[in-house]
């Protein structure tokens, strides 16, 4: 079987290269000239462990190649993905220009039966605006071509890409037609063989799948923060209040941690596309509505609680942060909430240092020269009045204390992700905050 994945980022190359490390034939279209010219020299654009050893194995193999063309692409493919960016507009709702582009070529193109399948995370409507785009090329060429649409929503975790795809918890699948279900079958039958479910239903309820699940990720994360806020001022302990709950199978462990709020590519966008979807519908998702805002200002805490502890005094002042991307195991700093921190720091006057082991360079982008970057995290402490951990990468979580006591100007630690020990470092002479506990009581 060949297949096409249109859009060589994060979502279709992981797509990509794990379906040919199966042993099918793949060829990655993008219109990105330099991005498909990086790709053919074994250049990857994005951090993701593993994927980039695992790009250029299959690149030798022969079963992944790279183009601009998408017309060439279309040779003898039975299925096309398509996992172009769709990036919010400023109400909310997602952008599916670079969709409805893709369908629109499609139609130029194809000359055969063709599966057109949407891997991006796209609204519910979607296939039939792809289809509808899709039959009107063809029409103008006057010819007629059977084709199917399908949804198949990626649920990939940066930082873990490439086990969530070859090992996936489950698989959803929106289709209205045998013909694509047998397609869909026969493709993911090397990562069902342990298992692995596949969910068939119809498109609209695929589509609907994809959103609906990342805003319940994203509702557990602003719940347990907005306990965590309240837990300070009870004088309660979030940690012990989170382990309390979580032994409750129906709660359950994960995505109850508090913190400094979400970020990353998936969950901001996904629950303002769902809040303006629903009010397409004349329907109001209060729920979700509260769980932005939550988040939004969680993303301030950490520097509130630096502000306070300096009496709003912050001119002057050095402040160290370790981790800027927006969770470990990626550079992607897309809504992190460094940038907040960071933003709200430069606007004080603080001086900011920074270390992250991989979004330097992206950092860059954001901040230009007005922090400075250390290539060390603990040559970055030296003569800081505070450390502001931001991103819990695992070489943070084991710091070494008494040297960090030695290089800092003040032994003063802002936890924005809970990963220390209050007592521990109460013992080595620390001022410690962390989220959802009273640390200075």
């Amino acid at each position: 079987m060949k297949i096409a994945v249109v859009g060589s980022g994060y979502v279709g190359l992981v797509t990509g290269t794990c379906f040919a490390e199966v042993g099918i034939d793949v060829v990655c279209v993008d219109v990105n000239r330099q991005k498909i010219e990086n790709l053919k020299k074994g250049i990857i654009p994005i951090f993701e462990p593993g994927l980039e050893d695992m790009v250029n194995r299959n690149m030798k193999k022969g079963r992944i190649s790279f183009t601009t063309e998408l017309s060439e692409a279309l040779n003898d493919t039975e299925v096309l993905f398509i996992a172009v960016g769709t990036p919010p507009d400023e109400d909310g709702s997602a952008d599916l220009k670079y969709v409805l582009s893709v369908a629109r070529d499609c139609g130029k193109y194809m000359n055969n039966y063709l599966l057109i399948v949407t891997k991006s995370t796209v609204p519910v409507g979607t296939a039939a605006k792809v289809k509808a785009a899709v039959e009107d090329e063809l029409g103008k060429r006057n010819v007629s071509i059977e084709f199917d649409v399908a949804s198949n929503p990626e649920f990939l975790k940066e930082g873990a890409a490439i086990e969530d795809f070859l090992k996936p918890d489950r698989i959803v699948i929106g289709l209205n037609s045998q013909r694509a279900e047998d397609l869909m079958r026969s493709l993911y039958k090397p990562f069902t063989l342990n298992g692995h479910p596949v969910i068939f239903m119809d498109i609209t309820s695929a589509e609907m799948t994809k959103y609906a699940a990342n805003s319940m990720l994203a509702t557990k994360i602003s719940f347990m923060n907005d306990i965590a806020n309240l837990c300070e001022k009870v004088g309660a302990d979030v940690n012990m209040v989170r382990k309390g709950i979580g032994s409750d199978s129906r709660i359950g462990t994960k995505f109850i941690y508090p913190g400094i709020g979400y970020g990353g590519s998936c969950f901001p966008k996904d629950v303002q596309a769902l809040v303006k979807t629903a009010s397409e519908y004349g329907y109001e998702l209060r729920v979700l509505k509260a769980v932005e805002a939550v988040n939004k200002d969680q993303k301030n805490i950490l520097f509130s609680k630096i502000a306070n502890h300096y009496d709003n005094k912050l001119s002057g002042k050095t402040i160290t942060v370790w981790g800027l991307s927006f969770k470990p195991q990626t550079d992607d700093m897309r809504e992190a909430p460094s940038l907040v921190i960071i933003e709200r720091l430069i606007e004080a006057g603080v001086n900011v240092k920074a270390y992250d082991p991989v979004a330097m360079k992206e950092a860059r982008h954001h901040f230009g020269d007005r922090i400075q970057y250390f290539e060390d995290q603990y040559e970055a402490l030296i003569d800081s009045d505070g450390l502001a951990m931001v991103t819990e990468w695992p070489e943070f979580k084991f710091p070494k204390l008494q040297i960090m006591k030695k290089l800092m100007k003040n032994p003063l630690i802002f936890d924005g992700r809970n990963i220390y020990d209050r007592n521990e470092l109460k013992r080595y002479g620390f001022t410690y905050y962390c989220i959802g506990f009273d640390t200075t009581k």
